[in-house]
């Protein structure tokens, strides 16, 4: 997998991926965009429920790309350098349920278009992760 991608590349996409979702989770807080095409479609629209779950979504996407942007050393780590391996593990794990909850959707949304994304975001942090 080293072969495949260098770590910078990966971190910069990943850093594109995580910027557009927060992009998309702000748009659907903001009702520009229809929350029957986020969490399965069971959320409804202009709930509590779903807007305390697209806020969640929000401050994770954010806290991903921190993550990524301090293993690539765009941002300086401090503290929190030797809990990065770890934070991209998790990060990494994430993803992959992640991916398992869009493909079991039944929004089409979720299923064809957030599933190659959350692959192709998990693979890149497995990039990340496997670096030494």
């Amino acid at each position: 997998m080293k072969k495949w991608i260098s770590t910078k590349p990966a971190g910069y996409i990943l850093l594109i991926i995580f910027s557009a979702l927060a992009v998309f989770h702000i748009l659907v807080l903001l009702g520009l965009m229809p929350s029957d095409i986020v969490w399965g479609g069971q959320a409804g629209d202009s709930s509590i429920n779903m807007r305390t779950l697209e806020l969640i979504s929000l401050i994770f996407t954010v806290l991903f790309a921190l993550v990524v942007a301090a293993r690539i050393g765009m941002v300086r780590a401090g503290w929190f350098a030797k809990a990065v391996p770890v934070c991209l593990w998790i990060i990494f794990i994430y993803l992959l349920l992640n991916t398992a909850g869009n493909l079991a959707a039944k929004t089409l949304t979720e299923k064809w278009i957030f599933t190659p994304v959350t692959v192709a975001a998990a693979l890149l942090v497995l990039r990340l992760a496997i670096e030494k």
